[in-house]
């Protein structure tokens, strides 16, 4: 007699990593610090404010793709100045688990102008500018909020 279905051992989904990089971009208007972030609706369609951020390409560091995803997701040219810090969080696909890793760094704003129109994934809904030291709170993810946290003090010198 076969055991009920209920009962069966839970099949383990396969785990992989995978790994992302993007930041916070800063630029200085008026004599104020302000980050370039996106917007993207979730699954459940709502709005969430993000950092940039994207997969790595073939061949790309990490700060090539920071800089890149930053490029193709606000519009902004930049240079990538410092590291900020690495999240990683788990989520799962109907076939997998991912282990995602997603490096910051912070890239001082060297051209370019607020668009969404140049995101192939075309998954930034929209665009803006928010005055660094108040980002936090605007930011849908508290590890995202951290990371605008970390860039504010370290432009601030309150390391």
């Amino acid at each position: 007699m076969t055991a009920p279905a209920h009962d069966q051992p839970q099949r383990r989904l396969p785990a992989v990593e995978e790994r992302s990089a993007g930041g916070v971009v800063v630029d200085i208007h008026n004599g104020m610090a302000r980050i370039a972030v996106i917007a993207r609706r979730n699954r459940a369609g709502r709005l969430e404010w993000c950092l940039p951020k994207g997969h790595i390409e073939r061949g790309e560091t990490l700060c090539e793709t920071a800089a890149r995803e930053v490029a193709e997701e606000t519009g902004i040219e930049a240079r990538v100045l410092i590291k900020l810090g690495t999240i990683d969080y788990w989520f799962a696909t109907g076939e997998r688990r991912v282990h995602k890793f997603v490096h910051h760094y912070l890239l001082e704003a060297t051209g370019g102008y607020l668009t969404i129109d140049n995101d192939p994934d075309q998954e930034a809904v929209d665009v803006a500018w928010l005055p660094l030291e108040h980002a936090h709170r605007h930011l849908t993810f508290p590890n995202e909020r951290r990371i605008a946290r970390e860039a504010w003090q370290r432009l601030a010198g309150d390391e």
